[in-house]
């Protein structure tokens, strides 16, 4: 039986030390606001002082001197700071003197006078302190991200601190609103009633003995109560939507959509198994068999026409041939696909599923069209994986091009870096190889796995953007977190343009955004995307 608990009545357990007691919270004026990270140290540095001299060509008469604190010359900067806007832009604006006129040359010209070894004294702030959600007593839902506890659960703010001789003294917060704090700890635990399905806001901080505290950190956490079909024995799933959060990863999307997987975990085709044995499949794919009887891995010899069909396909014979050979093909990325789901929270089932849709695992060039890899990149792919997942973006740029070209993000750069970016990107999943066995170099496959699921997460942050766009609402309010990601392999497959289009149809009807209201309004060049989606979340 479900219990649902008035927030004037929330009664919260808090732990201390191994100690115990209740608190009951009342409802009270809102706690002054926790006064933040400051913390700064003054360190002295050592460095070589350039003292320079700003003269006049003509009569060789100094008229400033500059002081700076690096290699080379003086800065257009330090020119008008140490010598005056009059000096500064005659200076920037004179023509260039050359060494045999240089005494008729009008303007200036400035020489080193003098280095030293100088010391100078530097603010540099420290790290602050932080402070992580957990669960105690709960164990993760096999292949999901949620939590099942078999009692009430408890929720765990850890508090730390990374300045030596210094700890923290104090956790504080609201849970739905109503205030804790647990004085003296680094830890606060408490127990959480049932909440409704979109959960229930809390908000932590930690204070530290330096004398500030960290920042104000967020979590969305949902309480679902169930028997389990066992009437005796009452269980709670809980889930926790926080960068804070230390438990087992949320799929990565959730986060940015803010929305919950369904209770109890999301549908299979959004999980990810706890072995690569279980993404084991055996389906008889007609483009890798052919694939592999042209690449010679398969000798389909006996069969009429060497097992290819007059289209270049395969023909039954040929397909029967390949069978074992298409098996082991289709599964040889299943540990990679695990391993790049649980770093990146993109579902492994997803991603394997994705692949089977777009290459059937064979990760070359498809039939030269510009379709790349296992997931098949194309250059408008790659646009977007650059543009919106800037994480991916910071490691990959600086790979590519010139240092410091890369700092200010992708939409910064010039035409021309932004193509170079784009090629380089859709280069590194190609894995054809005219040199190597079977026509493709498999490191080149396996690195491409990665860039995929980091594609992924690009196209969920643009749908979830697409959603926000045309609904004036965060994208976990409007639509379910199934829906969300079917959305996602929208704007993967068919574009932005497509997924827009179709959700603002959608909108004029009224209706909420699922799957089954957006998808009739993708016509036309966009309706591909149909078979598509249903084929990766089968």
């Amino acid at each position: 039986m479900s219990r649902r608990w008035l927030p004037g009545l929330l009664s919260i357990l808090i732990a201390l030390s191994g100690t115990a007691f209740t608190r009951n919270l009342q409802p009270v004026s809102a706690p002054n606001p926790p006064p933040g990270p400051d913390r700064y140290s003054v360190i002295t540095v050592e460095y070589t002082s350039y003292l320079w001299s700003m003269s006049t060509w003509k009569d060789q008469k100094q008229v400033c001197t500059l002081k700076t604190d690096h290699d080379g010359m003086p800065l257009p900067e330090e020119v008008y700071r140490d010598c005056g806007e009059t000096i500064y832009n005659k200076w920037l604006t004179q023509k260039p003197c050359f060494t045999s006129q240089k005494y008729t040359c009008e303007g200036y010209y400035i020489s080193l006078l003098k280095s030293s070894p100088a010391e100078k004294e530097v603010a540099m702030q420290l790290a602050p302190a932080s402070a992580w959600i957990s669960l105690d007593d709960c164990e993760p839902v096999l292949s999901t991200s949620t939590n099942i506890c078999e009692t009430t659960p408890t929720l765990v703010i850890t508090g730390k601190e990374p300045l030596p001789n210094e700890k923290i003294i104090r956790i504080e917060g609201t849970y739905d609103g109503q205030d804790f704090s647990c004085d003296k700890t680094d830890v606060c635990k408490f127990h959480i009633p049932e909440t409704g399905d979109e959960g229930v806001l809390v908000e932590f901080w930690a204070y530290s003995s330096y004398g500030d505290s960290s920042t104000i950190f967020s979590a969305q956490v949902r309480v679902q109560q169930t028997d389990e079909g066992d009437p005796d024995q009452l269980y709670w799933y809980v889930d926790v939507l926080s960068p804070q959060w230390q438990g087992q990863a949320v799929a990565t999307c959730a986060d940015s959509w803010n929305v919950f997987p369904p209770v109890g975990g999301p549908p299979e085709w959004l999980t990810t198994p706890s072995q690569s044995k279980d993404l084991s499949s055996d389906i008889p794919y007609t483009y890798l068999a052919a694939n592999l009887i042209r690449q010679g891995a398969v000798d389909a010899s006996s069969c009429a026409d060497g097992g290819l069909d007059p289209n270049n396909g395969v023909n039954q014979c040929g397909l029967e041939k390949s069978r074992k050979a298409v098996n082991e093909w289709q599964n040889q990325f299943d540990e990679l696909i695990l391993s790049t789901a649980k770093e990146t929270g993109v579902p492994a089932r997803l991603l394997k599923n994705l692949f089977a849709r777009e290459s059937q695992f064979w990760p070359g060039i498809y039939q030269a069209v510009g379709d790349v890899g296992l997931g098949q990149l194309t250059e408008n792919g790659a646009d977007t994986t650059l543009f919106w997942n800037r994480s991916f973006y910071n490691q990959f740029c600086p790979l590519i091009l010139e240092d410091g070209a890369c700092g200010d993000g992708y939409m910064h750069l010039d035409d021309e870096q932004q193509s170079t970016l784009r090629r380089a990107l859709v280069g590194s999943v190609n894995a054809s190889c005219t040199d190597c066995p079977l026509g493709l170099d498999l490191t080149q496959a396996d690195f491409s796995v990665g860039v995929f699921a980091h594609s992924m997460i690009a196209n969920c942050e643009q749908a979830g953007q697409v959603v926000h766009n045309y609904t004036g609402e965060t994208a976990g309010d409007v639509a379910s977190y199934e829906d969300l990601w079917k959305f996602t392999l929208v704007n993967y497959n068919a574009g932005g343009s497509c997924l827009a289009e179709a959700i603002t149809h959608a909108q004029t009807l009224g209706t909420e955004l699922t799957w089954d209201s957006v998808s009739p309004f993708l016509t036309g060049a966009c309706s591909g995307a149909i078979n598509y989606v249903n084929d990766i979340s089968k």
